[in-house]
């Protein structure tokens, strides 16, 4: 009476385990299990029965002879009605990975991965893997006292995982495995896996005796990162955030942004894992997670903006989307907090509190900035020009420069050491943008709103940053890499042997130059009599010079270029402005390297003869005059220069008789160049410029006074008085300070008083200025207009009427 189907099932089972699984046996309940599918689910259940029977009495050969028939079943039976056999087969599953036994667990987890492997013709509505992602992570982080156990049961767990992963992905009604409650245990066991045998390797030591022999199947580290790689390169749109959430959690939670090599290497197996469209939102998830550390320690920051320069390293080569400027406004805004950081580290060691922490903070702030320049110069870099140039707008416009509403606010809180470690974390930023980048045309890479700025800080009494401003100038402006064959100030015998390249000026540049030639030159000019000079200035000056006649200089150019050498040699000599006999040598050793070097450029014998000859006079009788001596250490530098020697310096009458015959302007040779004055005078601190607040004076054109009252009330006193505003802005706030407080402090009907008294006053005048405008015009006679209730205005004769002039003719 026994079932035909339990008879079968019964005997496979052979009365010694040790002999396996009875072949022929299994071969009739295959046959049976095939020719009558609808008798699986019962196969299922009753071998499901009898395996749970087997565990509980640890009788473990039966136990594996079950599981190797249900996997014989499984394999066999690809029907429709194999759905009801799976759930028997994976409830058995599930009792052998609950056992406390290593053996069943591992063998439990091979036959679910073979059943993973099993494509199903039609998705499963009802089917839950929630249990077996909680005992597979659980397996992931197994810790067996006997190393080759405990790896055979992550590797196992791994497998379980990849099982899953694979059987859920594909299956669009088995979406749930993204949600957080799964993804918070899967990737934290590959990660643990990956990062755990990643620290057994950094330290030198082999993971385990078994493992180091085996190959990398069985590795858990590899595995768990191919796992990794295949579930991400599986990640939709919508699942990337719940993906690399749990990244950044882990990594959190174990410490492991400072040092930050494991770090790194999980966010590059991201970024090659998923598809290239996705790779902003890991860059947006990164920037939010620097965004939630903004308080942590510096190394850590550190640490996440590495990770995010290796993240941007390669996305920038795909596609970034629309995070571009975001990335560098976060990472503006971070490496301003970190100056903010630094500099209160600085005000407290200078209170006298543990000095030598402070220092160590300190040195640990830079390595935030420099990591955050590296990042911006590295994501800049890569990007193309007209995002390129739109970033460069960008970051200028976060330049604190004097005089811009950014400026005040900046000063105001970080004070003025602030403002200018800011100016050169930002330029430095720029340098690295702007290096390689090749525009067509300057007027596009150089437009109005960059240059301004850029200028402006040029006039500003620091050389670093003067020669950060000519580093960014050189980058733009040098469009065939000619700087490294002009490096250094020197006198060069033979142009032509550094085989320069240069195209045609086109008229783009023309145009450009045209507009903007009068600012360069003007800002060359006074940039070269800061007495805060060093070799370096003069080097990227005598540069600057060299690149702009090589990529921007027509005929007219070259004339103001030769114009503007003469005015410099000129100040020099003059020095109304009591410059240092070394900044007066440096110009004069500016001006002969680069005369010497545009001769040549321009190839005009007369005017390569008569630079020459002043040189080779400079070298026997003036050596201090030329480069290659005034910048060298304990260079003999005279009292003063002698005018009276002629020889000794270019003279523009016989550069204008060189330059008459081949078509160049002389002409205007003649007219000594003047640099123009302009607002960023104001704008920037200089000793030369009074930074003030313009003075706007009405003068009544009826009540002009005569010249002598003017003469006798504008005193040395008055004018002081008008230069210094500090009194007028103390008085300002003070005013400011009194109204806040009294409406913080005075009782709500004062207040209240106060402004109704306003509001009436307001509506007096209100009402005056109505009656005066809606009186109803005077109509002429011979008209009434009658309307009750209101008052009549008696009618006035035409002839009586005022009339505007413009109506009378």
């Amino acid at each position: 009476l026994w079932p035909r189907y339990k008879r079968l099932v019964d005997n496979i089972f052979p009365e010694d385990p040790k002999d396996g699984l009875s072949k022929s046996d299994m071969e009739k309940l295959t046959f049976y299990a095939v020719s009558a599918p609808e008798k699986l689910d019962r196969i299922g259940a009753y071998l499901a029965e009898r395996l749970s029977r087997d565990v509980v009495r640890h009788r473990y050969g039966y136990v594996v002879i079950a599981m190797e028939a249900l996997d014989q079943l499984l394999m066999a039976c690809h029907s429709q009605s194999i759905k009801p056999f799976v759930e028997s087969f994976l409830h058995m599953v599930a009792k052998l990975l609950e056992s406390r036994e290593p053996d069943l667990q591992v063998l439990g987890t091979n036959s679910f991965v073979k059943f993973a492997n099993i494509e199903e013709d039609t998705p499963s509505y009802h089917r839950r893997y929630d249990f077996f992602v909680s005992q597979f992570s659980a397996m992931c982080h197994s810790t067996h006292e006997d190393p080759e156990t405990r790896t055979r049961i992550r590797v196992a767990g791994i497998k379980g995982l990849q099982g899953v992963v694979r059987k859920t992905v594909n299956d669009e009604l088995q979406a749930i495995i993204w949600e957080p409650q799964h993804m918070d245990k899967l990737i934290p066991s590959m990660l643990f896996n990956m990062q755990d045998s990643d620290d057994l390797d950094r330290v030198g030591h082999p993971s385990t005796p078994s493992v180091a022999g085996q190959d990398g199947e069985e590795n858990p580290a590899a595995l768990a990162e191919s796992c990794f790689r295949e579930l991400l390169g599986r990640a939709a749109y919508g699942n990337m955030n719940n993906a690399v959430r749990p990244v950044l959690v882990h990594l959190d939670n174990h410490h492991l942004w400072d040092p930050n090599e494991f770090a790194v290497s999980c966010f590059r197996i991201i970024m090659y894992s998923i598809q290239a469209q996705h790779s902003h939102h890991v860059i947006q998830q990164v920037l939010n997670h620097l965004d939630t550390h903004n308080r942590s320690t510096p190394r850590l920051r550190a640490g996440i903006v590495q990770v995010l320069l290796e993240t941007v390293a390669i996305a920038a080569k795909g596609s970034v989307g629309p995070t571009v400027l975001e990335v560098f406004n976060t990472l503006l805004k971070h490496l301003r907090m970190s100056v903010d950081f630094e500099l209160g580290q600085v005000s407290r060691r200078n209170s006298g509190t543990s000095v030598s922490s402070g220092r160590g903070k300190e040195s640990e702030e830079r390595i935030v900035q420099n990591a955050i320049i590296q990042t911006i110069g590295f994501f800049g870099g890569n990007l193309p020009d007209y995002q390129r140039a739109e970033v460069m707008m960008f970051i200028m416009g976060k330049v604190p420069v004097y005089g811009t509403p950014c400026h005040t606010l900046d000063t105001v809180k970080i004070g003025h050491q602030g403002t200018k470690r800011i100016q050169t974390m930002l330029l430095s930023s720029l340098i690295m943008v702007t290096s390689g980048f090749k525009s067509k045309s300057m007027a596009a890479a150089l437009p109005a709103p960059f240059l301004d700025p850029l200028f402006s800080i040029s006039l500003m009494e620091d050389s670093e940053l003067r020669q950060l401003v000519l580093e960014i100038l050189h980058n733009i402006i040098d469009r065939h890499d000619n700087r490294a064959k002009l490096r250094g100030i020197r006198i060069i015998p033979n142009v032509a042997a550094l085989k320069i390249k240069r195209e045609k000026i086109s008229k783009q540049d023309v145009a450009f130059m045209k507009k903007h030639g009068q600012q360069l030159y003007r800002h060359i000019y006074l940039g070269c009599k800061e007495e805060d000079n060093v070799h370096k200035n003069f080097e990227l000056l005598f540069t600057t010079l060299a690149v702009l006649t090589i990529e921007l200089a027509n005929e007219d150019v070259v004339v103001d270029l030769i114009r503007l050498a003469i005015a410099l040699q000129d100040m020099a000599l003059s020095n109304e402005e009591n410059m240092p006999i070394f900044i007066r040598c440096g110009i004069m050793a500016l001006v002969a390297a680069y005369l010497n070097f545009l001769s040549q450029m321009i190839a005009n014998p007369p005017f390569c003869q008569h630079v020459s000859k002043v040189i080779e006079l400079r070298n026997m009788d003036a050596p201090y005059l030329l480069p290659e001596h005034v910048f060298r250490d304990k260079c003999p530098l005279p009292e003063s220069l002698d005018r009276e020697d002629k020889q000794l310096y270019f003279q523009t009458s016989d550069m204008a008789e060189c330059l008459a015959a081949p078509g160049y302007n002389a002409e205007r040779l003649s007219i000594p160049y003047v640099p123009q004055v302009t607002d960023e005078d104001r704008l920037t601190r200089r000793k030369s410029f009074v930074d003030t607040i313009s003075l706007q004076v009405d003068i009544m054109s009826n009540s002009l006074p005569d010249k002598s009252q003017l003469a006798e009330e504008i005193t040395f006193e008055t004018l002081k008085k008008a230069i210094d505003t500090t009194g007028l802005e103390e008085q300002e706030r003070e005013k400011r300070r009194q109204v806040m407080e009294k409406f913080q402090k005075a009782p709500f009907e004062e207040i209240a008083a106060h402004c109704e008294s306003k509001a009436t006053m307001l509506h007096d005048r209100l009402a005056q200025i109505f009656e005066l405008t809606i009186r109803p015009p005077p109509s002429p006679s011979g008209v009434v207009s009658i309307s009750a209730g209101h008052t009549q205005h008696p009618s006035v004769p035409v002839y009586e009427m005022k009339f505007p002039d413009l109506c009378v003719y």
